[in-house]
């Protein structure tokens, strides 16, 4: 195999408590600690080791966003990715948008594989890897807690509802990492300035033709309402009155 293509976006870290901003327009980032969507991160440590066991010869990393998005890019390539592009927008693109894009970048590169997480921990949508395999006309393997691969063909072990469903596709494929299907590495200092130096492409979403703005648009923003607090009782049957007060019983 030649080249595998990864997808990364930049998000809240998973460490941040998210905070809604005081208009309701969206989420705070301002000052907000941002980093590799953690799927993406999974997806990437993957297709790293297929390349040192001799899968393939090149690692490329994708990302769709603003500028800011060249940090989390300049660590997958402190990670060990060759080569990154991105694709700079400063729309928030839907799920279908997003894989129209990769599919452009699927035919400028010609990958033998893209493996993209199995969701972004922002919108939770996990829409992405099934459109783009169903625009770029391949299989797809979604959910993947191990991969082997064997010459072109894939074989995948699922995370489904029931437990665990092995299938076997064609190459190339698109493959969604789930969580368990690797530990990410750690970056060292001397990765990162090595990083530095690794090409970066930066593409205006323009270029590509790709049709603007989402079909789908967040209007307004609200956090959870607040839990309220439990209500103690004494006996098994001061809980069936509790319950037959607020009509559960």
């Amino acid at each position: 195999m030649d080249k595998i293509l990864v997808g990364l976006k930049r998000v809240v870290d998973y460490n941040v408590r998210v905070r809604v901003k005081s208009d309701g327009s969206g989420v705070e980032t301002d000052g907000v600690k941002m980093s590799i969507n953690p799927f993406d991160e999974i997806a990437l440590e993957e297709a790293l080791r297929i390349k040192e066991k001799g899968g393939a010869s090149e690692v490329i990393v994708v990302s769709i966003g603003a500028a800011e998005s060249q940090q989390q890019l300049r660590t997958g390539l402190a990670m060990g990715a060759d080569r990154a592009i991105l694709v700079e927008t400063s729309e928030a693109l839907d799920s279908l948008s997003c894989a129209r894009v990769f599919l452009e970048i699927i035919n400028r590169e010609n990958p033998g594989l893209v493996i993209l997480g199995k969701q972004a921990i922002d919108d939770d949508n996990i829409q992405t890897g099934q459109m783009l395999a169903a625009l770029w006309g391949q299989a797809q393997g979604t959910f993947a807690s191990h991969i082997d691969l064997d010459g072109d063909k894939a074989r995948i072990t699922r995370e489904v509802d029931v437990g665990l469903e092995l299938i076997e596709i064609d190459l190339p494929a698109v493959i969604t990492a789930d969580l368990r299907l690797n530990e990410p590495r750690y970056v060292k200092l001397p990765d990162i300035m090595k990083a530095k130096k690794k090409p970066l492409d930066q593409i205006p979403l323009g270029d590509l033709g790709i049709e603007r703005g989402p079909k789908i648009v967040e209007t307004v923003f609200a956090p959870p309402t607040e839990r309220q607090k439990g209500v103690m009782v004494d006996d098994v049957p001061g809980l069936i009155a509790a319950l037959k007060d607020k009509g559960l019983v």
